[in-house]
């Protein structure tokens, strides 16, 4: 009785083990039976609550359910992606974050979650350049090389506005002042609105704002663009020359988005999912509607995000420390 006991133990083991990747696929398959959540961990209206709506849109029509979208702002974003990381695994809570998932766990004292270790990566989504700009008070700073030269002769003269202490914005341009050895003070606000209204007034003398609120001044001529951060020109802006072709060789500061879910959520429906999105970001009107708020899109598998995190986070974190830069 006990050899019988033993044997029906085993073969039950042996079902599930032989089984577990046809359940695993049927879930796949059947995934998503209900609706969607989609947490965006910063307040509606900036540029990544409307990648989110963009692409949930797109993703709703493709998978037959709705992916609803929810604000949950605070602390820089940290107060959404706790409440994610602390979800079911079960593919029904999806987050959309940026590249405070990089720099959040140096710039804050304590995390209550692990921003690499719980998370399961799905998708690069798109890239928002920052573009540095010029107060029109300044009218000898006609390119990036003229802001160098004047730093220098002035150190600590020339003030840089950012939308907060630690945002991408101001660690673009601590990372322009490591890479040139000029000093220049820094002037954090809240938020870009208020920082930009200060630099048309001439209160302060430059700023790497996100694309989207700067390029409007610059068409309108009101702001004088040095260059576009990032690697190559952004298709919002083809006549500015990148930073590194203005001749800050080296120069490169790429603010993304990107999709995760909890970890342990299973792989077949993360790279469902993660296909829909790149899938929906080849769409003619998701693209120009990105395009509107100067977002590039870019897409990629879950392992190049979970590389590309970890490569990010080693970046800023050097940064942050050697610069005393701390979200406080």
């Amino acid at each position: 009785m006990k050899r019988t006991f033993i044997q029906q133990t085993l073969a039950l083991a042996v079902l599930a083990a032989v089984g577990s990747p046809a359940w695993a696929q049927d879930d796949a398959s059947n995934w998503p039976s209900k609706p969607v959540k989609w947490v965006v961990p910063f307040p509606p209206g900036g540029a990544m609550d409307a990648i989110a709506r963009t692409l949930g849109e797109v993703a709703s029509r493709k998978l037959g359910q709705p992916f609803i979208v929810e604000n949950k702002a605070g602390a820089g974003g940290n107060i959404g992606a706790d409440y994610v990381a602390k979800q079911p695994a079960d593919g029904y809570t999806l987050m959309i974050t940026s590249i405070g998932m990089a720099t959040n766990g140096a710039l804050y004292n304590k995390l209550s979650y692990n921003p690499i270790k719980d998370f399961a990566p799905v998708s690069l989504l798109a890239v928002v350049p920052n573009v540095l700009v010029v107060s029109p008070h300044q009218k000898d700073i006609k390119s990036a090389r003229d802001l160098v030269a004047k730093a220098q002769q002035n150190p600590d003269k020339l003030t840089y506005a950012s939308a907060g202490n630690g945002t991408s914005i101001h660690l673009a341009g601590a990372n322009f002042t490591a890479l040139t050895g000029v000093k220049m003070l820094h002037i954090p606000y809240r938020g870009s609105g208020p920082a930009i209204t200060d630099l048309l007034g001439g209160q302060v003398d430059v700023m790497f704002d996100s694309i989207t609120s700067a390029r409007p001044h610059i068409q309108a001529g009101k702001l004088k663009a040095l260059g576009v951060t990032t690697k190559t020109r952004s298709t919002s802006l083809p006549d500015v020359p990148t930073l590194a072709e203005a001749g800050i060789t080296g120069y490169e500061v790429s603010p993304w988005f990107a999709a995760f879910m909890p970890a342990g959520t299973p792989p077949a429906i993360v790279e469902k999912l993660g296909k829909t999105l790149n899938e929906a970001m080849t769409d003619p009107e998701v693209k120009k509607r990105l395009d509107f708020i100067g977002a590039e899109p870019i897409g990629s598998t879950p392992q190049a995000l979970g590389q590309h995190l970890k490569t990010e986070t080693d970046r800023w974190t050097a940064l942050i420390k050697s610069a005393g830069i701390t979200a406080d």
